[in-house]
């Protein structure tokens, strides 16, 4: 019986490979720091966004790579 190898995919991303990576980083370091921004807001800084506090601590949870 021969075995067939399948290349290795990320359900989000699509096929990984070296070439991605630095996108990929760059996208996860956006993510980290646009949430740490939101972090620092107070109230009435989400109030003018249109955020909830709610949503902003649904959005800290969040891992970077999401």
């Amino acid at each position: 019986m021969e075995r067939v190898l399948t290349q290795t995919t990320n359900p989000t991303f699509g096929p990984l490979s070296l070439r991605h990576m630095p996108a990929l980083i760059r996208a996860w370091q956006q993510r980290a720091r646009t949430r740490r921004q939101l972090a620092a807001l107070d109230e009435h800084q989400l109030a003018d966004i249109g955020i909830s506090p709610s949503e902003r601590m649904h959005e800290l949870e969040k891992p970077f790579w999401r």
